[in-house]
């Protein structure tokens, strides 16, 4: 197992002036053991990034690491590492078994070393059931199952995982996500993650890298980014829904500071007798609770209240709604990037 270094990796492609940028300087270091979710809307460079640690995609420039050592010229097969693709890229006319045994077969790693290594992996997963079957006769998650299974039998320093969940329904996306949470605190193995679903980067990330238009707006824990986002684009992309964006309105209050982009989430906005005036165009429950979604001068806020609020507003109702001093968040309104101080 090791650590990953990246520094100032660049990617482009052509040349000259037909030459396009896609990654912009994306500098991190992944500690040994850490589980890092990288995660952004489709064309922000994730998948990218992590073909380019995998080897499967050039570097423009910049170093990555892999345990210390330089990997930037070396092939996928020299780097110590195991990939979890999309697509789970199993061999329709081989069992199960043989499908976790064959890289190592390839590798002339003896017979008994193999069966203990599938065995366990197996074990782990949940698939000692169902190794002699063809994978048309497996589910999609036990198909995703298999492919993981395929990587923990080669003993990686690193883990690779590009969108591993997006082909499986909600359920088996819940219960597959359960699984590599397992399996990473078993196993330790340094992993990323690539994901475009903040929920799957909130629930499985020890640290996140939240991507944007080639670029790293945010590196830290779910909690840090969740709490402290340091841009707009990171306050408005994690979450569901996102935070509520305003900027200065006849309706509310900012105290006269210029230049700011005020943010609060939904669920420190809070119904009272007074406060911030807003209008109710539609209302979904989801169980639990309910989201409003309001206008107020102009601007749109969305309030989440807990499903046995008595008096419940109706849809064209005006009702007030007071923020949480302690959860306002500022931006600068030019450059989107968060105020440590109130401005």
């Amino acid at each position: 197992m090791a650590s990953i270094s990246l520094r100032n990796i660049t990617k482009h492609y052509g040349s000259g002036k037909t030459a396009v940028q896609v990654l912009h300087g994306v500098s991190a270091e992944i500690a040994d053991h850490e589980f890092v979710v990288i995660v952004g809307p489709s064309g922000c460079g994730k998948s990218t990034l992590l073909r380019m640690v995998a080897g499967l995609e050039e570097i423009s420039g910049g170093e990555i690491a892999i345990g210390g050592k330089i990997v930037n010229d070396l092939e996928p097969a020299e780097r110590d590492i195991a990939m979890v693709f999309q697509n789970y890229a199993l061999y329709p006319h081989m069992s199960v078994f043989n499908n976790l045994a064959y890289g190592l077969k390839i590798a002339k790693v003896p017979v008994a070393e193999i069966k203990t290594r599938v065995d366990k992996a197996a074990g782990i997963l949940e698939l000692g059931h169902l190794l002699d079957r063809k994978p048309r006769a497996l589910s999609g998650g036990q198909r995703q199952r298999v492919a993981m299974g395929r990587a923990i039998v080669r003993q990686p320093q690193v883990f690779l995982f590009d969108e591993p969940l997006s082909n499986l329904d909600a359920k088996l996306r819940v219960q597959t996500r359960l699984e590599i949470q397992k399996l990473h605190r078993e196993l330790g193995i340094t992993s990323l993650f690539v994901t475009h679903d903040q929920v799957e980067a909130m629930t499985l990330a020890q640290r996140m890298m939240v991507m944007n238009a080639g670029r790293m707006e945010q590196f830290g824990t779910p909690e840090e980014v969740y709490n402290r986002p340091a841009t707009t684009f990171v306050a408005s992309f994690m979450g569901s829904p996102p935070m509520n964006l305003l900027n200065h309105g006849p309706n509310t209050d900012f105290g006269g500071k210029p230049g700011a982009i005020m943010g609060i989430r939904p669920e420190h906005l809070q119904i009272g007798p007074s406060g911030w005036a807003v209008q109710v165009n539609s209302i979904e429950m989801l169980g639990a609770e309910r989201l409003l979604y309001c206008r107020m001068s102009g601007e749109s806020l969305v309030v989440r209240t807990d499903e046995s609020l008595s008096g419940a507003p109706s849809i064209g109702a005006t009702i007030c709604v007071i923020p949480r001093a302690d959860r306002l968040h500022w931006f600068d309104a030019a450059t989107g990037q968060r105020l440590r101080e109130l401005p």
